[in-house]
């Protein structure tokens, strides 16, 4: 800062300049009317993609790439936003989808509602200390009542029960009509990474050890979970064996080439001979690294980092196959499907570190050759082979696959179940009405305004399906008074109100809790800022009628007027 000071003569008042000229600063009322209103537009954006009617949005990418999704998490990352209560709601989906990797459209379409409701306190005066209060109370109370009401428990060794939930996360994706196929796919995954740990806690690493490979082209019905693990990598030798039954494989991750100079290296030579001397003493370093590989018979040599020419000399001799410079990630991938374990150097192999699997193959797919280690005893990891006909279905695929791993996930770490369609945020809604009854105080409106905004999410799946919205949500306030029909909800299909037993809708526990939580403590956070001071640190060159994001594909600006979006849905 720079302050300077200007004052009316001796004795006379003095004006004190803090912040720089450029700088922008919204405080009081005017502030949090700011954030609210950036929270709705936010929420607006995504409110159409939600339900199994939910619509597509096209997006145009920095890179100039076109997306088209309908994932709440993957239209937001790629929206660029000047405000900042607009980029922290952008932020929820993020954690949402680190968090339970599901319910990421929710958690934005929530917590907008959320400030939405508490503008006509803000705008009266109620301090945001009571707003927040009301807010965390009804909170606690709706998970207390999750647990305690709406939730039941699902037997995991049923297959079909845990297929059933699945599929009613898929039901409102791209992928719905392949239903059965992903939630086998997701199943599969998920069943062989998961392993337990000493304290007896599940440990499912799902985006560590179970990798997608995307291969365009043939049909979605190719699609499959291997018993071990594919890679893009070829054999390196004509001559070099392409399929091995019963392998024994060794894992490195040391070059299995003379070592270069990791900066400038100068060597004097001052002889004749010393040039060919140290050939030599090159090729004979290779020589003894190849040795110590041979010596212990592996089918499979696979190696992270470089494999010289005179080393694959060495190996085809002796009926060696090998891939170089894999991935890390993969590395590890194939250390925990087949048991083997990753030498550092040739010098310390033991027969420990062998590790095996029943079948090490290299198939052509389209152009492309591709190394399969499958037929694994016990692997605990694996890839997800997606066949589709272009790289933008199998990019959608994919997000689909991972929310519906996470919802398998989800359930093996906390095994229970709540209806869907709307049923569960309605049975909320009604219970906190109820108890708002017994609260006296000021907190009593905002938790009364919490109960209100939970019928969002019955109201948007109503809308996105073309229904009469007033008289459903009527009609099913009517069917949840006096805490009966719970599992009641909205048909997302035709609009119309049904048990949600009978469609077998359901949702994990563990994901419609934290959507609440994470709407309701990202609202509470954004109606506590009571100040907003934004610093231009350079300015924009900007043409005559042009605003300064022109141009700029899926940017979001001008929050407190109006919306601006460069995006097609």
């Amino acid at each position: 800062m720079n302050p300077a000071m200007m004052g009316g003569g001796q004795g006379g008042p003095r004006q004190v300049y803090v912040l720089n000229r450029g700088t922008k600063r919204e405080s009081g009322r005017k502030a949090q009317l700011s954030n609210i209103k950036a929270g709705t537009v936010v929420s607006d954006i995504i409110r159409t993609t939600l339900g199994p009617r939910s619509m597509l949005k096209m997006i145009l990418d920095m890179m100039g790439q076109i997306q088209l999704t309908s994932d709440g998490n993957a239209i937001l990352r790629e929206i660029d936003v000047s405000h900042p209560a607009a980029r922290s709601m952008i932020d929820l989906a993020r954690t949402q989808d680190e968090e339970v990797g599901d319910g990421t459209t929710s958690v934005i379409i929530m917590a907008g509602e959320m400030l939405a409701v508490a503008e006509p306190y803000v705008q009266r005066n109620l301090h945001p200390t009571h707003i927040v209060k009301g807010y965390f109370t009804a909170l606690d109370d709706a998970v207390q009542i999750i647990d305690q009401e709406l939730a039941f428990p699902i037997d995991l060794k049923d297959e079909e029960a845990v297929k059933t939930i699945v599929n009613s996360c898929i039901g409102t994706k791209f992928t719905h009509r392949y239903a059965d196929l992903m939630c086998r796919l997701a199943v599969d995954a998920v069943q062989t990474v998961k392993s337990e740990q000493q304290n007896g806690k599940l440990d499912i690493d799902v985006k560590r050890y179970a990798k997608i490979e995307k291969i365009p082209g043939g049909s979605f019905s190719d699609c499959k979970v291997l018993d071990g693990v594919m890679m893009n990598k070829d054999i390196l030798h004509p001559k070099m064996r392409r399929r091995i039954e019963n392998p024994r494989i060794l894992l490195l991750d040391c070059p299995v080439e003379y070592k270069k100079g990791e900066s400038m290296t100068n060597t004097t030579l001052s002889g004749e001979e010393d040039f060919e001397q140290l050939l030599k003493l090159e090729e004979d370093w290779i020589k003894s690294v190849c040795d110590d590989i041979i010596k212990f018979k592996p089918d499979l040599v696979v190696t992270e980092k470089g494999l010289s020419d005179l080393a694959q000399y060495y190996l085809v001799s002796n009926g060696i196959s090998a891939l170089r410079r894999i991935r890390k990630t993969d590395n590890n991938r194939i250390a925990r499907a087949t048991g083997a374990t990753i030498v550092h150097r040739t010098s310390e192999i033991q027969e420990k570190d062998i590790g095996t699997c029943g079948l090490f193959e290299v198939r052509k797919i389209g152009d492309e050759y591709f190394s399969f280690i499958e037929q694994c005893k016990d692997p605990k990891a694996c890839s997800i082979v997606l066949r589709g006909g272009s790289k933008d279905i199998l990019n959608e695929i994919e997000r689909n696959l991972h929310d519906a791993m996470a919802v398998v996930k989800n359930l093996f770490i906390d095994p229970r179940y709540i209806c869907g369609g709307g049923a569960t945020e309605m049975a909320l809604s009604q219970r906190l009405m109820e108890k708002s009854k017994s609260l006296e105080g000021l907190e009593k409106l905002p938790y009364q305004a919490v109960a209100a905004a939970l019928e969002i999410i019955p109201k948007t799946l109503a809308d996105n399906c073309g229904a009469r919205t007033i008289r459903v949500i009527t009609e099913l306030r009517a069917k949840h008074a006096g805490g009966e029909n719970k599992s009641w909800g909205v048909n997302g299909m035709t609009g119309e109100l049904s048990d949600m037993r009978d469609l077998k809708i359901f949702e994990p526990c563990s994901v419609k809790s934290q959507t609440i939580k994470t709407a309701i403590e990202s609202a509470c956070m954004l109606l506590r800022i009571d100040d907003i001071v934004s610093g231009i640190s350079k300015k924009r060159d900007t043409k005559k009628g042009s605003t300064p994001f022109s141009g700029r594909p899926g940017h979001l600006g001008a929050l407190g007027g109006g919306q601006q979006v460069n995006m097609m849905g």
